[in-house]
């Protein structure tokens, strides 16, 4: 049976909590997340850091690979590459994730990020899922 993120996900994953990231959507295989661009989110040059985005990408490809998996399963990002295409100073980040493939241990997905209609970057991943010892969270 897939896994559901609770309507209410404050709490839900502190990262997301402390960037300002929200899930939109969140269906078998997929996920949607977004995040208000602020001034805490900036480098030094005014633009969205790049860290932010990475983050964003790499939050929604686990929320994809999440919805997908049994109650008993967890996933951990192995690798990550992130092409960046758009500076972003303002407005929101809409980023779409869809697994492409999954395996009993392994998962590999691609998102894109948007800001508004220009694509800003889009990432792929390769996640390992697994089943906690007992006495694990």
């Amino acid at each position: 049976m897939p896994k559901h993120i609770p309507q209410e996900t404050k709490g839900f994953n502190p990262f997301a909590d402390l960037i300002g990231l929200s899930f939109s959507e969140f269906e078998d295989g997929s996920c949607k997340c977004r995040l208000n661009v602020e001034e805490r989110l900036l480098n030094p040059y005014g633009v969205v850091h790049g860290g932010v985005v990475y983050s964003l990408a790499d939050t929604a490809m686990g929320g994809a690979l999440y919805s997908s998996m049994s109650e008993n399963e967890r996933c951990v990002t192995v690798e990550m590459k992130v092409s960046y295409f758009e500076a972003v100073s303002s407005g929101v980040l809409d980023c779409t994730a869809q697994v492409v493939h999954r395996s009993r241990r392994l998962g590999h997905v691609e998102a894109e990020v948007k800001n508004g209609d220009r694509l800003v970057a889009k990432a792929s991943g390769t996640f390992s899922i697994f089943e906690p010892h007992a006495g694990s969270k």
